[in-house]
């Protein structure tokens, strides 16, 4: 069994910082490639940033130059630094990672979701 937990949301003032964590816990080999996305009310969720194996990584145009995504093979932890924060960036960040277990089978898990308010 597999879980994920996300930490690091709040309330922050336009142009601050967050950074996000998506750590898996339970019976965990290694995470093999992580995601963030984010759903605003109203609106369809959509991927925000990912690491693939080797460690490449992509970002939605929004989001890029201001956000960076990590991963902490030690900690089985995923993390999204997110600075310059707008009004818009406001959404549920949700983590989704592709975990192996300690018998290797490869597992798709979200994390609970945390919530990112972006306002004066």
């Amino acid at each position: 069994q597999v879980q994920l937990v996300e930490s690091g949301g709040g309330l922050v003032q336009p142009g601050g910082s967050l950074r996000l964590s998506c750590a898996a816990s339970g019976s965990v080999f290694s995470i093999n490639a992580g995601s963030w996305y984010r759903q605003a009310p109203g609106k369809e969720r959509e991927l925000v940033a990912e690491i693939i194996p080797g460690g490449r990584t992509n970002y939605a145009d929004s989001v890029k130059g201001r956000c960076t995504i990590s991963k902490d093979n030690a900690k089985n932890t995923v993390y999204l630094q997110m600075n310059s924060l707008k009004p818009e960036d406001t959404a549920v960040y949700y983590c989704n990672t592709q975990v192996y277990d300690l018998g290797r089978r490869l597992y798709d898990v979200w994390g609970q979701g945390t919530q990112v308010t972006v306002s004066s």
